[in-house]
Order: structure tokens, then C-alpha cells, then sequence
């Protein structure tokens, strides 16, 4: 049997106690804390100035750049003291108000006094370097082309009408819109077995009354006067003696003036009724056919009627018709012609 082992031998085994030696790093300061901070500081300042320009107005900025150019809140005594609302030298004592070019008087103008202090004038009026016909053109021009969109939507509505209209189908193909150098063109034209008129005379056909007041409709939406012309075709005109293709074409005219009037149109829209016979053919190839009797109607545009009012103005009230007389050899006088008349006994 084995002995057992002695309490004084197991007191007397070793200890060992193991140390662990830290090396501390070396101290690297604290600058980096202060770099990091400038560096915050500088984007707040960015971010504050990115915000500015977003939040304010161009004149607050203009204020804001004032400002700054002399933020002082005392008056300077500098040479060229900077303007401010405190006067020369200083600026805006209010952090909000800050006296620059905001507060200043809207000048265009500016002056300095003797000791370059910047003295605020009366607004300059704006440089217009357009003279009064260029201004004239303009407005003609744009009215133009505001009367040209009038007329191309009106022709776009009559199409349409004419195409879902159940009264106009049958008379589609007599039908024809265009825009002219005078307005918007509608033609009726005569078919080969639908004429517009009774043969040779001008009393309308019922469905030619349908047309009529079907267009006046549309008519009635612009304020344009218009413009109704009557046209023959070549074929001599066999009734009453005397009359003739000229007589007939100025009372189809007539008749669908009337027509116009009854369906509701204004007396004042209608500018002049003319028949021109068999003088503008519609088919010149074939000038007896039935395409050339048609009733033309015309939305005119302003120039148009303004030019037609002026073949009504006589010669001898147009100032501007001068002639020239000679009165010796290398030399002439020009005056009116109405005041150059030869003399009568």
C-alpha cells in the first residue's frame, strides 16, 4: 500500500506568477482634435453659405455681399470709406437689416464726392433701342399671327363639322376650305346634278340653306367680316335682255348674304358682296363646267378689310401723289398733283 503523501510536501510546491509588461503607445497629442474641429467649422460655414444662397433672394444676396465687403459696426476713418447705412465707413448695426445694396435706393446711377463716398442718384430710365415703327411691326406681326391661329382652328372646326354633320355629308365633295391671302376661303360649288340655284336664276335650293346656316354657325364664333362673292360659268346667260352673267353672279351673292343674315349673322360682319360673272373661272380648262358657278365666302383678315376700305378713298385726297413740273432748265417743282391741274378758261 502506498503511503500516503505527506501535508508538509504539497505546502511546499512553487507558486508561479506570470507579469505581463504593457508597452504603452506613443503619445501623438491632440492636434488632430483641432484639425478635425477647423475642418467641422469650415463645412458648417459651407453648408451655412450653400443654405444662404438657396433661401434668400438675389437682392439679399446683393445685401449680404455688401455687408461683407465692411462689416464694421463703427464709422470707419479710412481714404475711401465703404458705403453703408450708418454712412461712410460703417454698416448696418442690425444683424438682419445689414444696410447693404437690400435697403439702398433702387439706383442705376452712382456718383462719388470728393472723398469717394458713393452718392445715390435718381433711377435711371431703361435704354429702349427700338424706334416707334419697329414697335409697330412687332404688334402687327404678332396680331398676325394671332389672327393666322384664329383662322386655322376655325377651318379645323368647319372640317370636322362637315365631316360628322349628317346634313353636310351629302355635300362634302362641294364643299372646299383653304386659307387665302385675304382670310379663310369657303367654297360652295354646284354639282353636276345638285346645283346651289334654280337654273339661271338666283333663288337658293333648300339644302344650300342647310349649308349656309350650318357655316353661319362657325362664322359667329370669330369677329372677322366677311367678304361674299358670286361666280358664273361661261355659258351666256339666256333670259331677260340686258342681263347677263354679271347681274346673276351679284344676285347669287345677294341671295346668300340673306341666307347668312337669316341664320342669325350680324348685319355689320358682312364687308362687301361682289359678283365677278364668269371672269374667275374655277376650272379654266373647262369654263362651261359646273364647278365654276360657286358662292365664295371669305373670313377677312384685318389687312384685308383695311385694304378693301381703301379703294373707296379718291385719288385727289391721297397727299402723297406729287408731280413734277419744269419751271427752267435744271430746275423743278414738285407739288400736289391736285394743285398742278392745268388752269381752264
Amino acid at each position: 500500500m502506498a503511503a500516503a503523501p505527506n501535508q508538509g510536501e504539497s505546502k511546499a510546491r512553487p507558486i508561479i506568477v506570470v507579469k505581463k509588461k504593457i508597452q504603452a503607445a506613443g503619445h501623438h497629442g491632440g492636434a488632430w482634435k483641432v484639425a478635425y474641429a477647423d475642418f467641422v467649422t469650415a463645412m458648417m460655414a459651407f453648408f451655412m453659405v450653400m443654405w444662404l444662397i438657396t433661401a434668400v433672394s438675389k437682392d439679399q444676396r446683393a445685401a449680404i455681399f455688401d455687408y461683407f465687403k465692411n462689416p464694421s459696426m463703427e464709422p470707419g476713418k479710412s481714404v475711401k470709406p465703404a458705403p453703408g447705412q450708418m454712412g461712410p465707413g460703417g454698416a448696418s448695426t442690425s444683424p438682419i437689416n445689414m444696410g447693404g445694396g437690400l435697403d439702398a435706393p433702387k439706383t442705376s446711377l452712382q456718383k462719388t464726392d470728393k472723398i469717394g463716398a458713393t452718392v445715390m442718384t435718381s433711377p435711371a430710365k431703361p435704354i429702349d433701342l427700338k424706334t416707334e415703327a419697329q414697335k409697330a411691326a412687332e404688334a402687327a406681326e404678332l396680331l398676325k399671327q394671332i389672327e393666322k391661329k384664329q383662322l386655322d382652328a376655325l377651318m379645323q372646326d368647319l372640317k370636322e363639322a362637315i365631316s360628322k354633320s349628317q346634313a353636310l355629308k351629302p355635300f362634302k365633295d362641294q364643299l372646299m376650305l383653304d386659307i387665302s391671302p385675304e382670310g379663310l376661303r369657303i367654297q360652295i360649288l354646284d354639282a353636276q346634278n345638285r346645283p346651289m340655284f334654280d337654273i339661271g336664276s338666283s333663288r337658293l335650293k333648300n339644302y344650300t340653306n342647310d349649308i349656309l346656316r350650318e357655316v353661319t354657325g362657325y362664322l359667329k364664333t370669330v369677329p372677322n367680316r366677311l367678304s361674299i362673292t358670286g361666280h358664273t360659268d361661261a355659258t351666256p346667260y339666256a333670259g331677260v335682255t340686258g342681263f347677263t352673267n354679271w347681274d346673276l353672279s351679284t344676285d347669287r351673292a345677294n341671295a346668300a348674304r340673306r341666307a347668312l343674315e337669316g341664320a342669325g349673322l350680324e348685319l355689320d360682319r358682312i364687308s362687301r358682296v361682289v359678283g365677278l360673272g364668269s371672269s374667275v373661272l374655277f376650272d379654266k380648262e373647262n369654263p362651261r363646267s359646273p364647278v365654276n358657278r360657286r358662292i365664295s365666302i371669305v373670313v377677312m383678315t384685318r389687312e384685308a378689310e383695311a385694304d378693301a376700305k381703301l379703294t373707296d378713298v379718291p385719288q385727289f385726297a391721297q397727299a402723297e401723289a406729287t408731280t413734277e413740273t419744269v419751271i427752267a432748265p435744271g430746275m423743278t417743282l414738285t407739288a400736289p398733283a391736285a394743285l398742278t391741274a392745268p388752269a381752264t378758261r
